[in-house]
Order: structure tokens, then C-alpha cells, then sequence
């Protein structure tokens, strides 16, 4: 597919929502990036979408382009709501299609409940907030850890002594604590960490209406796991899974981080697949 880019645009004059168009085909999806990533991690999967897809690829806040008002304020699914309608009014984008990866799933449930009479089928790869992840409950309550977190911005050291003691008690997997150690290993990404996490609390999803919404229409909801995820493992996501009618699940020989591109390579051996 040629890969056609559009000029970058802001939603909303205050809190700025940067987009990425890739393509310019007919049908339309919104991608979602996760955890330190921006817009442009999509690129790899938009090119093997076909000639008839546009991605519309989002930066996060805390990421990117995009920014909020009050960076540590934890936006709403109302507010984030807003956004995305006014963009998709602009756009005149009345059917689309949802692509998401880890953190950002939160972006895309949110679209899903709000706009789910519009929404063709949904792509969801390792995806966060649907199980409440370990690292997002210490972010964030109780006060105690969400206090131990914003000091650790400036001081990690006493963090991960408590994560690394969790893992010494076979509490957290080794694997997680490379992921938190990577996570925390500038300044830079502590205070993205701890933003995002206390900036999304609010975005949270009650699964038994999320699924009925989903199942009403019905749309189709694609979920890719890796096996080897440690991060968003495959077995908390299969009550939620399972509650679906129109699901489908690929796994993949993969951990957390590269996934997107491991989705791409999946993509270009099974065309058929595609959105």
C-alpha cells in the first residue's frame, strides 16, 4: 500500500489531541498506541492494511503531540468522549473501524461505549483495561503507593527495593520487574509513568455492559495476545473473552513490547485477516 500522509492537526484549541493520517481509503480506523509509544508506532500496520484503509493514529497524552490542560488531572471518559465526536464530526467520519494496543485499549473502549452504533469491528492488541494490571493499582491507590510512585520520580531507588521484594516472594513475575525497571530507569519516563497512569484512572470499563454493547450489534472484536506476555497476560482476558459472541483470538509467539510489529508481520502472512 502507498502510504499517504496527511498534514498533522490539533483537536480542541486547549487540550490538543495530535492525529497521524496513514493512507486514504474509504474505510476508516482509529489506532491507539501504548505506553511510551506515539502516532507513528501504527506505521507498520497501516502499510499492510490495503489501499482501501485510512488509519487515524492518535498520540496518548502524556505522549507525543498531544496535550492536556492540567497534565496531572485525570481526564474523563466524558471529557475524552468529546474529543473524539468533535474529531469525528470534523472529519465527517460517520463508520470506522478501532485499533488499539495495551494502554491505549483504554482510548479505544472508551470510543467503543460512546460511539458503538458507528463502529464496524474492534482490533485489540494485549490490551489494558480490562483486568486491573498490578502496576496500574500501585499507581494509583491506595494514596500510600500513588505517593510512593510520585517520588519516585525524583527518587526511584526505594520503588523498585518494594517491587523487587514482591518479586524475592514470588508475588510479581521476574519478567515484570525488568518491565518496571525499564520503566523507571530516566527521569523523563517516572514522570510519564505516573502521569498516565493517575492521568487514566477514570478511564474503566463495567465488562458486563462493555459486552452487551458490543454483542448487541454484534461487532466483531479481534484480540491478539502474545504468549509469552507477562505485562498483559492471556489469561486474565478470558472471562471477558469468552463473554463475547463475535470474537476471534490470535496468539502469537511474542512477549509485550514489540507486539504491534509482530501484528504487522502476522498481517503480511495472512491477508485474509485484515480489517
Amino acid at each position: 500500500m502507498e502510504q499517504v500522509t496527511t498534514e498533522k492537526k490539533l483537536v480542541k484549541s486547549i487540550t490538543k489531541l495530535h492525529y497521524q493520517r496513514y493512507g486514504d481509503g474509504p474505510r476508516v480506523v482509529l489506532a491507539f498506541h501504548g505506553y511510551g509509544q506515539s502516532e507513528g508506532h501504527w506505521r507498520s500496520v497501516a502499510s499492510v492494511l490495503g489501499p482501501e484503509v485510512s488509519v487515524y493514529s492518535f498520540d496518548l497524552f502524556y505522549h507525543g503531540q498531544s496535550r492536556m490542560t492540567k497534565a496531572d488531572s485525570p481526564i474523563t471518559k466524558k471529557r475524552l468522549a468529546e474529543l473524539l465526536g468533535q474529531f469525528l464530526h470534523e472529519q465527517k467520519i460517520t463508520k470506522f473501524s478501532l485499533l488499539a494496543f495495551s494502554m491505549g485499549a483504554k482510548f479505544a473502549l472508551t470510543a467503543a461505549e460512546s460511539f458503538a452504533d458507528q463502529i464496524e469491528q474492534v482490533w485489540l492488541i494485549a490490551p489494558d483495561g480490562i483486568r486491573t494490571q498490578l502496576w496500574y493499582t500501585l499507581a494509583t491507590s491506595p494514596l500510600l503507593m500513588r505517593g510512593m510512585l510520585g517520588r519516585a520520580v525524583l527518587r526511584p531507588q526505594r520503588l523498585l527495593g518494594f517491587i523487587n521484594k514482591l518479586s524475592e516472594k514470588r508475588l510479581v513475575d521476574p519478567g515484570l520487574v525488568r518491565f518496571a525497571e525499564w520503566q523507571l530507569d530516566s527521569r523523563e519516563k517516572r514522570l510519564r509513568v505516573y502521569r498516565s497512569w493517575v492521568g487514566f484512572k477514570n478511564l474503566t470499563f463495567d465488562l458486563k455492559r462493555l459486552a452487551s454493547l458490543l454483542n448487541h450489534k454484534p461487532i466483531p472484536v479481534t484480540f491478539f495476545l502474545g504468549k509469552y506476555d507477562r505485562v498483559i497476560p492471556h489469561a486474565g482476558l478470558r472471562q471477558f473473552i469468552g463473554s463475547l459472541q463475535t470474537v476471534n483470538t490470535v496468539l502469537l509467539d511474542a512477549g509485550h513490547a514489540g507486539l504491534i510489529y509482530d501484528v504487522a508481520s502476522y498481517l503480511r502472512r495472512h491477508p485474509e485477516t485484515r480489517l
